[in-house]
C-alpha cells in the first residue's frame, strides 16, 4: 500500500530520544519512503521543506510536546499533499451532471464507469452510461454489460467509429429523458498518441461536460506526473480516480497527479466488485497510514463497510421513510461489519426484534441474494418498494438469478426495516417533547 513503511518512520520517532536529530532522521527516511512509493521528486522535496521549516519556526501550544506537535504538522502536511481537510465533493450542484473519464490504456477505466455508476444509482440519482470508447474492442460490450448488472442504461452506436458523435448524441438522448448523472466512458490512451488525444479533446469541446475525470491506475509510478499534464493540458481535469489501490500497488505516483492538475482525488477503487469504490477521505487516509493509535482501527472497521449512511438517509430514517436504497447499504454494512445491531441496541427505550440466529454462511448467501435483487429493480421500485407486486417479484427474481421466495424475503426485510424506522420516529419525538437534543440520535446512527 502507499506509503507502507510511515508506520515505521512514526515509531522510530516516537522511541528515538535526542529531538533534534530525529526530527533531521525522520525527513529523510520520509524523503526515501514517498519516493520509494513513486512520488514525483520534486512534490517531495516541496512537502519536506514546508515541514522543516514550520519545525523550526513554529512553537506548540502548551501542554503539547514538541514530538507531538512535529508529528501533528506531518499529519497536517500530508492532508494537503491529498488535497486538504475536506472531503471532496461528490454530490452533483447541478442536473443532468455530465462526466467525462480519460486515461491511459488499462487503468480500469470502463470498470469504473460502472462502479461510478452504481454509487450515484444508490445515492438516488437517475444514471446514464455513454458507450464513446470506440477503439477497444469490445468495450461497448463490457459497458453495457456492467450496466446491466446494476441496472443502469447504456447508449451506444455498435459498429460506429465516430467517438465524438456517439458522446454527443448519448447526452443528449439522456438529457432528453431528465437523467441525473450522464457518465461517458472513452478510449484508453497512451499519453504519446496525439490522434487519440485530439479526439479526447474534441469530444470535450462539442459536449461541454460539467466535470472531467482523470482515472489512474494505482500502480503507474513516476510517469504520473508527466501523464497528468498532457491530459491536463488538452482536457483540464476536474478530478481524479485512482483504482487498483488494493494493498498491493504503491499508488504515489496519483499524488504527483494532484500536483500536476490541482485536482483532488475524489475516489478510490480498493477491488474488481462493482461496490468497491470510497469516496477519497484525505485526514482518514493520512491517519490510518500513519498508524495512529485506536483511530486506525476505527478507519479500517469503515473501510471494510464500503458504505456509508449520508445526511439524507439519516434524516430519512428518522422521519420514517424507508426505501430500498438504505436497505441496501444497510445489508451491505451488516454483510462487512455488523454495525445495525449495535447502533439499534444503544438507543434508549428501542425495542428491536433481531432475527433467528443464523450460521454465517447462509446469512452470506442469503444477503448476496437480496442485493442481486435490490440491483434488479427499477428506479420506481427502488425509491417505493409497495409497487412490487406477483409480477415484479416475477420480473425481479429473473433478473436477479434467485428464487421469487427470496424476493419476497427481502420485502419482508424491508417491512422489518421500516417499521425499527417508525420506532426511531416515535423515539425522536418522545426526545423533543423532553427538551432532549434530538440531534444527538442522528450522530449515534452516524457513528
Amino acid at each position: 500500500m502507499v506509503l507502507d513503511g510511515l508506520r515505521r518512520i512514526v515509531r522510530n520517532f516516537i522511541e528515538s530520544r535526542e529531538y533534534e536529530t530525529s526530527v533531521n532522521e525522520f525527513v529523510k527516511e520520509l524523503q526515501k519512503e514517498l519516493i520509494r512509493s513513486d512520488v514525483n521528486v520534486r512534490l517531495v522535496m516541496d512537502l519536506t521543506k514546508k515541514i522543516k521549516e514550520r519545525a523550526a519556526e513554529e512553537r506548540p501550544p502548551p501542554g503539547l510536546t514538541r514530538r507531538d506537535w512535529f508529528l501533528s504538522i506531518v499529519y497536517e502536511q500530508l492532508v494537503n499533499l491529498f488535497g486538504g481537510p475536506e472531503r471532496p465533493q461528490v454530490k452533483p450542484p447541478k442536473k443532468p451532471w455530465v462526466v467525462l473519464l480519460v486515461g491511459l490504456q488499462g487503468s480500469g477505466k470502463t470498470t469504473t464507469a460502472g462502479k461510478l455508476a452504481y454509487f450515484y444509482k444508490l445515492e438516488g440519482y437517475k444514471v446514464g452510461l455513454v458507450a464513446a470508447d470506440t477503439f477497444r474492442p469490445g468495450a461497448y460490450e463490457q459497458l453495457k454489460t456492467l450496466g446491466e448488472a446494476v441496472g443502469v442504461p447504456v447508449y451506444g452506436e455498435p459498429g460506429s467509429k465516430d467517438a465524438v458523435s456517439i458522446a454527443v448524441k448519448g447526452v443528449e438522448f439522456f438529457r432528453e429523458k431528465g437523467f441525473d448523472v450522464i457518465i461517458i466512458d472513452t478510449a484508453g490512451r497512451h499519453h504519446r498518441e496525439e490522434d487519440l488525444l485530439a479526439e479526447m479533446e474534441d469530444i470535450a469541446g462539442r459536449v461541454r461536460p460539467d466535470e472531467v475525470v482523470l482515472v489512474l491506475d494505482a500502480s503507474i509510478g513516476q510517469q504520473a506526473f508527466e501523464v497528468a499534464s498532457k491530459f491536463h493540458n488538452k482536457t483540464p481535469v476536474g478530478s481524479i480516480i485512482v483504482t487498483k489501490l488494493d494493498g498491493t500497488a504503491k499508488g504515489g505516483g496519483a499524488l504527483s497527479a494532484v500536483a500536476a492538475t490541482g485536482a483532488r482525488i475524489k475516489f478510490v477503487g480498493t477491488g474488481e466488485k462493482i461496490d468497491e469504490l470510497e469516496v477519497f477521505d484525505p485526514k482518514r487516509f493520512v491517519a490510518r497510514i500513519m498508524g495512529l493509535g485506536d483511530l486506525e482501527g476505527l478507519l479500517e472497521r469503515v473501510k471494510k463497510a464500503k458504505v456509508e449512511l449520508s445526511e439524507k438517509d439519516v434524516e430519512d430514517i428518522l422521519e420514517g421513510r424507508v426505501n430500498m436504497r438504505i436497505v441496501y447499504k444497510q445489508l451491505v454494512s451488516l454483510r462487512k461489519m455488523g454495525p445495525l445491531r449495535k447502533i439499534l441496541e444503544m438507543i434508549p427505550g428501542l425495542q428491536v426484534r433481531m432475527p433467528v440466529e443464523v450460521d454465517s454462511k447462509t446469512l452470506e448467501e442469503k444477503m448476496e441474494k437480496w442485493l442481486a435483487a435490490i440491483n434488479s429493480m427499477t428506479y420506481e421500485e427502488l425509491d417505493n418498494p409497495e409497487v412490487i407486486d406477483k409480477s415484479r417479484v416475477k420480473r425481479i427474481s429473473y433478473g436477479a438469478g434467485v428464487d421469487p421466495e427470496d424476493v419476497k424475503a427481502l420485502l419482508k426485510q424491508y417491512e422489518a426495516v421500516k417499521s425499527i424506522s417508525k420506532q426511531l420516529k416515535r423515539q425522536k419525538n418522545l426526545l423533543a417533547k423532553m427538551g432532549l437534543d434530538t440531534k444527538k440520535l442522528g450522530e449515534l446512527m452516524k457513528s
